[in-house]
Formats: structure tokens, C-alpha cells, sequence
């Protein structure tokens, strides 16, 4: 059966109309009858009133520590609710097991533990497989970010390669058209006294040999697709084959983001592997045939050690950017800022003068349009696109060198002379000299001057990261303990009362600041009457403004 149409007759759609019509007019006459008024607008602040932009100023601040009370009063719920939901696992949990126990006793069979398959995304994973990169490898590619390689450099992988005996270690400075040049040379000279390092500057699109496309878009390939340092570190692996009269397997290894798979594609000249701005996007071991002697082995990111310091965390772990109200995020853009010039930073975002991590991250929102539900900056969100900038290949910044060169413990002279050996050093320098004079590199002053933090340390070994997550989980089970016991579940009514407290205290704090200023004149004891005036009223009242004062 077909459904009924919806279809009306000219007649009674006019009649409907006219229904509308009428009963409209009615009730505007019956509102004429009760004499309705309408809302009378918020006058605001007069213009001739004195300390107007003070005042306006005040009750924009007024309004902002409101919406942060709100803010943390969200947060706190989010978290009690998580609590509660925890608790309730354990508790199901409990139950089943317990359960289970009993089925199992009354039959009689005793059941085996089935091993679960690790996830690819977890630590332990990524562990296993860069060390099946690092075993499988005759030469180490550790590739370093142009922009702060000390930073880049991982203390535990150069100490596993060196040690091993029969493998080499090979330093690519990824990146180098984000630095200015004399920076670039700087780093280059110094690095080269520990390993042999090579300037290189990936491809950033490539053709992917996979997809076939029936429309080719209009894509400029030739700027694009350039790549500069590939031709030197090719003839760098090809010289290695020679002199050792057998095919050789490459392993590149490094923190996130710092190119590992787009130099493989870049050497490959096709998108063989799988690149992307977030970070952790290769989660296994893969190889890749350069030629008939070399193959490539692309490998995760290295597990930054959670004993590193903020800014290490921030730039080189994979942080978990989709979690919501994570506190890592904004921790990483605030040391960040306090490891940069603050009037580079300004310049560059071209904002004002901040005097806080989350009143940049405001201003940068409300430049870039990121604004909530009653136009509320992102912070959050802001703070996850600024981390991107700053890992990927946007933001321009550099850092200097280290004025003395100090060796590692685990680095003599004679594992120098080693590493440095089989490769023709003359040759290097040359393709290195090339390729900076190849690269268009950006001018000092638009390249904001950065403080390293030194090498981060990594996790290479699966057990160290296993001990490390058995240690969080007894972490967790204790303070679940503690929260069992003064958790105690609280009803709508509690949370409306911490929201009155709260914003009586901020209130007080008001109160008091505008008592220190009464020894002053009198035209500033008047402005703090009408300050401390306007400061008493409730949450309710705080949109509306009251000034019943005469002024001459």
C-alpha cells in the first residue's frame, strides 16, 4: 500500500491560512487589552559616568573568572562521573568473577587464560617492533628535527647501536629549510665531530604508485615533490655496499614527527609508506626496496620516557591530543612559550602582550575564529592545533648548539673513529655543501630563537615500558582504594552550592582588593564604592548593571 498524500486542495490550504491569520490577530489584541510592556534594555554604562573603561574592564574580568569557575566545576563533575563509572566496573567485575568461580567449582573444569593479542597502538608494541628494526639493521638512520636535533637525539638507541659492534650509526638532519643557514651549518660542524651527519630536506607530496586516478587534478608537483640530501645519503649507502660485498638492510628510527617515513618516500621517489601530521600514524615495522643492494626498514616512533622533562613530553611524545580537558596539552604549549622569546612569539601570531599561557591561547582563538557556544575561546582545541604547528613542518624556530662539545659517557674516540670508518667523509661534505647552497632557507629574523632542553630519553626495551604501566596500575588501584572509602556520592543540590561558595569567595577576594585602595583620593574612594557596589551583587545579577548615582 502506497502512503497517503500529503497534498491539500487550493480551497483549504487558503483556509487554513486564513484560520492562522485570525487567530494571530487575536491574540495581538488580547496582548493590547493586558497592556504587555516590553523588556526595558540595559542602559549600560553612561559615557559621561568617570572610570567607565575601568568599570567595563572590571566586569570583563568579572564575567571571565565566572566562566572558568564553571569550567573547573565541569571538569570535577566529569571526573566524579568517571569515578562512579569505575567504580561500578570493579564492582560488575567482582560480581562476575565470583560468578564464574562458582560455575567453574561446580563443574568440576579448570580454565586455561587465554593471551590477548597486544594492540598495535599500545607502548609495548611499539617497543617490540623498533627493536626488531634496530636487530635487523646494518646501518641506524636517526633522524633528527633541524630545528632542535639535540632535543631529537636518544641517549638509549645511540648507546644499543654503538655497543652492538657490528653497526653503524648515521645522523639525518631532516628538515633544514625550517632553519636559517648559519644555524644549519653550526649544528652540521658539531655533529659531525660525534657521528656523521647528513642535511637533507624530505619531499612533501609525493605520487603514490597505488592510487590510479581517472581525473588528474591540477597539482604542482614541481616544487612540491623536491627533495635535497637524497642523491648524497643514496651514494653514502651504495659506498657502505661496496665495502662490505653484500646487501644491507637500513633501519630509520626517531621521535614522532620528525620524518622518518617521508625520507624513505623521498629516496623510494613514490609515497611507499604512509606519512600524516598526527603523530604515531606507523605503527609496525615496514620494508621498502630502494634498489637491489639497500633496503629500507621504517619503524614507530621511540616511547619518550615519562621522566623527561615538560617540553620533551610536549614535543617529542605522542600525546593523546583527542582525550578531552587533557592537562598534558596545555602543560606542552606552556613550556613551550617559557622556552621561547615572548616578543618573537607575539610578532609571530601577531597578538597582543599575554600574561598567561591561556590568555594567549584565548587570543590566538579569537583571532583564528575558534570560539564555543556563546562565542567562549577553544582553548583546548587551540592548544592541540598550536602543538601540531610546532611538531609539523609550519612554525619557522631554531636553536643554538652547545657552546663546548662534551661526548657522552657511552662515546669514546675509538667508537668515533669506528662509526666514522666505512663511509668516505669527503665525499659527505661535499653533497652536504650542495645541498645547502641547493635550499632556499628563511631569514633569522623570521625564525623564533628556541631554548633545547637537551636529549630525551627514550624507552627502547618492551620491559621497561611494562614495569613502567604495572607501576601506574598499582598507582591507580591505591588511589581507587583511597577514593572508595572517601568517595562518598553527592546530589545535584551539593554541586549548586559549591558553585554559590565558590563565587562568594571570589566575591571576598574583591571585597578585599578594593578595600586597600581607600587611603587615596576621593575621586578614587568613589570609584571604589562604586566598584565594591557592583561587586556584591549575585551570579544572577551580574549582566545587568545599576548605576543610580547622580553625576555632575
Amino acid at each position: 500500500l502506497k502512503k497517503a498524500s500529503k497534498r491539500l486542495t487550493c480551497h483549504k490550504r487558503y483556509k487554513i491560512q486564513k484560520k492562522i491569520r485570525e487567530h494571530h490577530r487575536k491574540v495581538r489584541k488580547e496582548a493590547k487589552k493586558r497592556g504587555r510592556k516590553k523588556p526595558k534594555k540595559d542602559a549600560g554604562i553612561p559615557s559621561a559616568a568617570p572610570f567607565k573603561e575601568e568599570l567595563l574592564r572590571e566586569a570583563e574580568q568579572r564575567k571571565q573568572r565566572l566562566e572558568e569557575l564553571k569550567q573547573k566545576q565541569k571538569l570535577n563533575r566529569q571526573k566524579e562521573h568517571e569515578k562512579r563509572r569505575k567504580l561500578e566496573a570493579k564492582k560488575n567485575a567482582a560480581k562476575t568473577k565470583e560468578n564464574e568461580g562458582k560455575v567453574g567449582k561446580s563443574s568440576g573444569k579448570s580454565k586455561t587464560k587465554t593471551n590477548k593479542p597486544l594492540d598495535k597502538n599500545s607502548k609495548t608494541s611499539f617497543c617490540r617492533e623498533l627493536k626488531k628494526v634496530i636487530e635487523a639493521s646494518d646501518v641506524v638512520l636517526e633522524v633528527l628535527d633541524a630545528r632542535d636535533p639535540m632535543g631529537c637525539r636518544c641517549p638509549q638507541l645511540e648507546q644499543a647501536v654503538t655497543c652492538s659492534g657490528d653497526k653503524k650509526l648515521l645522523l639525518v638532519l631532516n628538515k633544514i629549510d625550517l632553519v636559517p643557514k648559519g644555524n644549519l651549518e653550526k649544528w652540521l660542524n658539531y655533529l659531525k665531530k660525534e657521528f656523521p651527519t647528513v642535511a637533507f630536506k624530505s619531499a612533501t607530496l609525493t605520487k603514490d604508485k597505488t592510487m590510479v586516478t581517472k581525473r588528474r587534478g591540477r597539482v604542482d608537483f614541481s616544487r612540491t615533490t623536491e627533495s635535497f640530501g637524497s642523491k648524497c645519503l643514496l651514494k653514502l649507502l651504495q659506498e657502505y655496499v661496496r665495502t662490505q660485498n653484500r646487501p644491507i638492510q637500513v633501519g630509520v628510527v626517531g621521535f614522532p614527527n620528525v620524518g622518518k617515513s617521508s625520507i624513505i618516500n623521498s629516496l623510494k621517489g613514490v609515497r611507499a609508506c604512509n606519512v600524516g601530521v598526527a603523530r604515531g600514524v606507523t605503527k609496525s615495522m615496514q620494508i621498502v626496496h630502494v634498489d637491489k643492494q639497500t633496503k629500507m626498514l621504517d619503524s614507530p616512533s621511540i616511547i619518550a620516557d615519562p621522566s623527561n622533562g615538560a617540553l620533551a613530553l610536549a614535543l617529542r611524545s605522542i600525546i593523546d591530543t583527542e582525550e578531552p580537558g587533557s592537562a598534558d596539552v596545555l602543560e606542552g604549549v606552556d613550556a613551550i612559550l617559557n622556552h621561547c622569546s615572548k616578543q618573537q612569539v607575539m610578532m609571530r601570531y601577531t597578538i597582543p602582550d599575554f600574561r598567561n599561557t591561556e590568555e594567549f591561547l584565548a587570543l590566538l582563538a579569537q583571532k583564528r575564529g575558534m570560539l564555543k557556544k556563546g562565542a567562549v575561546p577553544d582553548i583546548e582545541n587551540m592548544a592541540k592545533l598550536l602543538l601540531c604547528d610546532w611538531t609539523g613542518a609550519k612554525i619557522s624556530y631554531h636553536s643554538e648548539p652547545p657552546e663546548s662539545q662534551m661526548l657522552p659517557l657511552y662515546l669514546t674516540e675509538d667508537k668515533i673513529a669506528e662509526m666514522q670508518g666505512c663511509f668516505n667523509l669527503k665525499n659527505l661534505e661535499e653533497g652536504n655543501n650542495t645541498t645547502v647552497q641547493a635550499v632556499k632557507f628563511p631569514s633569522p629574523a623570521n625564525s623564533i630563537i628556541f631554548q633545547s632542553a637537551g636529549m630525551s630519553n627514550g624507552l627502547i626495551e618492551d620491559t621497561e615500558v611494562m614495569e613502567e604501566a604495572s607501576e601506574w596500575e598499582n598507582m591507580e588501584t591505591d588511589k581507587e582504594e583511597e577514593e572508595e572509602e572517601d568517595f562518598t556520592e553527592s546530589d545535584n543540590d551539593q554541586s549548586d552550592v559549591e558553585e554559590d561558595n565558590d563565587i562568594k569567595e571570589v566575591n571576598q577576594g574583591k571585597r578585599q582588593t578594593s578595600s586597600a585602595n581607600s587611603d587615596k583620593q576621593i575621586a578614587e574612594s568613589q570609584h571604589s564604592n562604586l566598584l565594591s557596589l557592583s561587586m556584591d551583587k549575585t551570579a544572577a545579577e551580574e549582566d545587568a548593571y545599576d548605576f543610580n548615582t547622580d553625576y555632575v
